[in-house]
């Protein structure tokens, strides 16, 4: 007779064979367009019996999950992205071309040729975006044909004094330049194709945006958020847009979607990047005919209409626009026509590096930091300093010597040290003790040495395109040699480590004397809804940094920022915080003192409570003033509270990435940077160069190791 427990296994077993095959699929998509993808793979689940489990990953971590789950068979079957990193994609072997299901003819022309590949096809196109003019329809106004009649409306539009313009839209995001530089008969690569930034296109278009903020046309440090609120609230006629922005206009809010219009003074159309969502089907997938029957039905037939209707996408499909509900989308229709003047986004690997040079040019000269005329220029050096070379490559035998003859240095030391005993001499009572303490090893091993010892390990590789090569200290020797620009500019080590120390000192200074005295005051016994204030005080604490450093971030606005409201009210102009290194250090040091004061408020409330009265009655009849009793009596009892408070405050600060990158977000150009964030930009913002990253990341442990030190050493003179 079987064992009730062997019944169970086969009658698992059983079932897991006669399961239905599954599919992965990754996409990046939130909202109604997440809907519409799940409905799309519940109805393919339907027809075919194949279920589909459906993972959402945040777009901007999208990629790198790409780039590194599929070459270890850990990534989805298929996947859906923006066309403009399948050369990427190809080059890492991570996407496989389309079989004979894709039939180019069903679908745009546009959405098709962006996913050819040297005479191949790769990916389904679910659908397109790209850029418009949305205009509101209770204006009165007329959709412009030239930039010459857009100037002439905006001007009419636009009330200085009321904070009303014309036009909104995210002027410091290349993206939303790049239609006015293509008007203006810019080109983004040269013959050889690499990026060119000095150019009289380039000039002229960026001293054209200037122009329209500086005569209050459009709003100045423009963000998305801003731009919908502007429109919503009627404070702009005109928004540069895509279809995503028509889910946050208020629905009682009647507008119109027109194409951009032409430069008069080239005669050249505002030719909008053409971005193309594609399904992708993984070149690692173990169900190749499964994978590419759902990224064909995602694309193609009532899928698509899901997409459009419920994701309020604009279908690349061509049959799509027959069907009825969405013949009468008028915005459907309006993209479809915007998009014929469309440039499909390069999906070269140079393209990934015009970004940030951009982004930085863009914004120096809407600062006012840099002229127009400087502004490429400007660019151009960013690009050369950003996009080093891959550094040779070296054997790694000289260095699996020196690993081993370390190795065998440390067990000899360790043998003579112990004298010819054994562990068990030496130790009787070690496997209590390990025992006690391994569950508290196995964690530190898998949080700290693990990954220390890998990012060690990955600091020694330059990694390009999916592929790591063995260059041993090269990344360190340019890191530290500032190879590619000054030392006293941003992106240099030095340079960064200077603004490191600063912000630290900074924060750490203000933390604690701000602590104390709020402190001092809380703990006068006369002092009325002591316990009111206290929680008050608490509350910057006990919010979370990120939603702080956006709140600050809001305040900080040149126009519409708070602060800046405030400084009006005494008659002093409004100031651009992030266009100079000091105030935007300032800004940064401003919202992490807000954030960092309770802490040591709190430390020194409880330090000072247990300081006894007698102490300063003694002090008092002796004639003693209250800074000297401040001075000889409180600062000695406090500071061995303190000094474990500043040392791990000084820590956390060091590495304080949220408020740097929500606050400044590094700028102006990257000056505002510490070590911390550096190192995030050159592994995910910069060509994913995971080496330089990781040896970033190995200077930054070695530069804390050192003040640990000094630490420890002012911590064993407190306790002597």
């Amino acid at each position: 007779m079987r064992s009730p427990w062997v019944a169970l296994v086969l009658l698992a077993s059983t079932l897991s064979f006669a399961a239905p095959p599954s599919l992965k699929l990754w996409h990046g998509y939130r909202g109604g367009e997440e809907q519409a993808i799940e409905q799309a793979a519940k109805a393919f689940t339907a027809a075919t019996g194949t279920q589909v489990e459906i993972l959402a990953v945040p777009y901007d971590a999208l990629s790198s999950k790409l780039t590194s789950a599929i070459p270890h068979e850990a990534g989805p079957d298929v996947f859906i992205f923006a066309h403009e990193r399948l050369r990427q994609f190809h080059r890492m072997k991570i996407v496989a071309p389309s079989g004979p299901g894709l039939e180019p003819s069903k679908y745009l022309k546009p959405a098709v040729d962006a996913l050819e590949l040297d005479g191949k096809f790769y990916g389904y196109p679910l659908s397109i975006k790209c850029l418009a003019l949305f205009m509101r329809d209770d204006r009165g106004l007329t959709a412009p044909t030239t930039t010459d009649a857009l100037e002439a409306q905006l001007t009419a539009a636009s009330n200085p004094a009321k904070n009303e313009f014309g036009l909104a839209y995210e002027a410091g995001d290349f993206y939303f330049h790049a239609p006015i530089l293509f008007g203006f008969g810019g080109q983004l690569f040269d013959a050889q194709g690499r990026a060119q930034f000095e150019t009289p296109a380039m000039e002229k278009s960026l001293a054209w945006v200037k122009s329209l903020q500086d005569r209050h046309l459009m709003p100045q440090e423009a963000s998305g958020a801003l731009v919908k609120t502007l429109f919503n609230e009627n404070r702009t006629a005109m928004v540069i847009s895509g279809p995503w922005f028509t889910g946050e206009i208020d629905p009682g809010v009647k507008y119109s979607i027109h194409p951009l219009p032409m430069v008069s003074e080239t005669g050249l159309p505002m030719a909008p990047f053409l971005g193309v969502e594609a399904a992708f089907v993984s070149s690692r997938t173990t169900q190749p005919e499964a994978a590419e029957a759902l990224a064909k039905f995602l694309a193609v037939g009532d899928a698509t209409v899901m997409r459009v209707i419920t994701g309020r996408q604009i279908p690349a499909e061509l049959a799509a626009y027959e069907n009825e509900a969405v013949a009468k989308d008028t915005m459907i229709s309006a993209f479809r026509a915007v998009a014929e003047r469309g440039t499909a986004t390069p999906n070269t690997l140079e393209m990934a590096r015009v970004w940030e040079p951009m982004k930085l040019a863009l914004r120096a000269v809407l600062q006012g930091g840099v002229s127009p005329h400087d502004g490429g220029p400007l660019a151009g050096r960013r690009y050369r300093a950003l996009n080093r070379e891959a550094p040779p490559t070296t054997s790694p035998v000289p260095y699996v010597v020196v690993l081993v003859l370390g190795l065998v240095a440390l067990v000899t030391w360790q043998s003579r040290k112990a004298k010819g005993k054994s562990f068990k001499q030496r130790y009787p009572e070690a496997g209590r003790g390990l025992a006690y303490v391994a569950p508290a090893a196995a964690g530190l091993a898998v949080l700290v040495v693990v990954p220390f010892v890998i990012g060690l390990s990955l600091s020694l590789f330059h990694h390009e395109a999916g592929e790591y090569s063995f260059v041993g200290l090269a990344n360190f020797t340019d890191i530290l040699t500032s190879k590619g620009y000054r030392i006293t500019e941003p992106l240099s080590f030095y340079f960064t480590l200077v603004v490191t120390l600063l912000w630290t000192l900074a924060n750490v200074v203000l933390h604690v004397s701000i602590g104390l005295f709020l402190a001092i005051l809380l703990k006068e016994p006369l002092l009325k809804l002591r316990g009111v204030y206290r929680v008050l005080l608490i509350v910057p604490w006990a919010v979370p940094n990120y939603i702080t450093a956006m709140m600050w971030k809001g305040m900080f606005h040149r126009q519409f920022g708070a602060i800046n409201a405030i400084l009006g009210m005494f008659g002093i102009e409004p100031v651009s915080w992030f266009a100079q290194w000091s105030t935007a250090f300032a800004a940064n040091v401003i919202t992490n003192t807000w954030l960092g004061f309770p802490f040591m408020m709190v430390v020194s409330l409880g330090a000072l409570q247990s300081i006894p009265t007698d102490l300063y009655e003694a002090a008092e009849v002796d004639g003693a003033s209250k800074w000297t009793q401040f001075r000889r009596i409180t600062l000695p009892l406090l500071r061995p509270a303190l000094l474990p408070a500043i040392i791990l405050g000084s820590v956390w600060t060091f590495n304080m990435f949220n408020i740097i990158y929500l606050v400044s977000g590094g700028e102006p150009g990257g000056g505002t940077d510490i070590l911390v964030s550096e190192a995030f930009r050159w592994a995910f913002q910069r060509n994913e160069q995971y080496g330089f990253a990781a040896a970033y990341s190995v200077l930054i442990f070695f530069v804390l190791f050192a003040w640990s030190q000094v630490t420890k050493r002012l911590s064993g003179e407190e306790q002597a």
